[in-house]
């Protein structure tokens, strides 16, 4: 930085006014401003990953366990899936909210857990990574990705069709934001059609997101995937 009363190391002239630089553009950049405490990112992080690894690991238990008669089994369930996705990023590199002239492609994952018919859980992770727009031809680009886990309510069953309703919290990331993730919100909600005991069809899952930056962008999309129930 300019030592302040000089410009480009020389004396400024008697009464002129002072002013200070940043030496780093993209120090001025809103969409830098993410959340820069590492230990609550990583905790979230953890936990969110931690909740993947512990309905896995109860899919090998489950694999294992004893077949309960439908008359006595409880209605507590656990499904997972896979996704693919097609999102608009609202974010074009150029440092504020804008749409983006590509849209991201990519891979999710989600796990369901039912505890009753209005008591829902839903954890996701999508990894938006193909086809990413370049300011200019150079990186960073605007990948996105993020973790959220939340309620998940599902209207009504029809045959076999069960539309739902979702609001999920956690954390969004991307090459663009030089200073660490950030607090996302989403709103979303879809289709599912069962196909069998075990495997379930995501017919349409889309999802408004809100990330907290300044200014806000809004990310939203469509993903579609299928999804096999653990137990």
């Amino acid at each position: 930085m300019t030592p302040a009363g000089t410009v480009n190391g020389a004396p400024l002239p008697k009464g002129a006014p002072e002013t200070v630089r940043s030496e780093s553009p993209s120090e001025n950049c809103p969409l830098n401003r993410g959340i820069t405490g590492s230990a609550r990112v990583a905790f979230m992080k953890r936990s969110i990953l931690a909740f993947f690894c512990i309905a896995s690991s109860l899919a090998i238990v489950s694999a294992r366990a004893q077949v309960v008669p439908s008359a006595t089994s409880h209605t507590f369930s656990i499904s997972a899936g896979a996704l693919g996705s097609m999102f608009q990023p609202d974010y074009a590199d150029e440092g504020f909210a804008q749409t983006s002239p590509n849209r991201l492609y990519g891979i999710g994952t989600y796990v369901d857990l039912h505890f009753s018919r209005w008591i829902q859980v839903e954890a996701e992770g999508h990894w938006l990574r193909f086809n990413q727009f370049y300011l200019d031809g150079l990186p960073p680009g605007n990948s996105e990705e993020s973790y959220l886990i939340g309620p998940r309510v599902p209207i009504v069953t029809f045959h076999r069709i069960t539309p739902y309703g979702k609001f999920l919290v956690g954390l969004g990331g991307g090459g663009f934001l030089n200073q660490g993730d950030t607090f996302v919100l989403d709103y979303g909600g879809g289709v599912d059609y069962r196909l069998s005991n075990r495997f379930t069809l995501r017919a349409i899952d889309f999802e408004y997101q809100s990330w907290r930056l300044t200014p806000v962008i809004s990310p939203y999309g469509g993903s579609v995937g299928i999804s096999y129930r653990i137990f």
